[in-house]
């Protein structure tokens, strides 16, 4: 199954993925672009190739009911920059798996300098956010929650299966609409990238 692929089928995956945690709103029986989001990010998280789409290997990963480690507890946000998936942690539980896109490790100009694109590793929180889009010198983010200078989890209409930001987690949009509407980034919430 794929993006327009629609039926009973798509939307038993689509619950099985949710149930499990991987975020791509309600279950419809419509594989578009949220549902082929969560299926990347449990691609990821199986160490599997990172289309979208729904084949042997994928069904085979979603059975066995695969989900990230977690390298937190309580309340916290975990970016693992390895796989390149964000998991949401609420009392020590996984609340939200998202497909996510970080620093892509390129060198890039900006006001002049040259710089690398790279998501820094460690413990940080939520230091600001906007409700809205932020106009950058880089690009657009939508509802950003910065958590170090000016790197945040952020929407983005692009969120590839590699990183491909200038230092940002990109998410997709409606996961950042999901994230403001169900306030599981408040201002000061842990951020753990790794």
């Amino acid at each position: 199954m794929k993006v327009g692929s629609t039926g009973p089928a798509v939307q038993r995956m689509q619950q099985r993925l949710s149930d499990l945690g991987y975020w791509l709103g309600t279950p419809d029986g419509t594989y578009g672009y949220q549902t082929s989001q969560a299926v990347m990010a449990l691609q990821k998280t199986a160490g599997l190739g990172r289309d979208g789409v729904y084949g042997p290997a994928t069904r085979a990963a979603l059975a066995k009911g695969v989900r990230p480690t977690l390298y937190v507890s309580g309340n916290a946000v975990q970016i693992n920059l390895a796989t390149q998936v964000l998991t949401i942690v609420e009392n020590g539980a996984i609340v939200a798996i998202l497909n996510t896109s970080t620093g892509s490790g390129q060198q890039y100009v900006n006001e002049g300098e040259t710089r690398t694109a790279i998501t820094p590793r460690g413990t940080f929180s939520v230091i600001m956010q906007i409700d809205g889009l932020d106009e950058g010198p880089l690009g657009d983010l939508w509802r950003p929650k910065y958590f170090v200078g000016g790197i945040a989890v952020h929407g983005s209409a692009s969120v590839p299966g590699y990183p491909a930001s200038h230092g940002c987690a990109r998410v997709s949009n409606a996961a950042m609409d999901m994230i403001w509407a169900r306030n599981l980034m408040p201002m000061g919430r842990t951020v753990l990238v790794r």
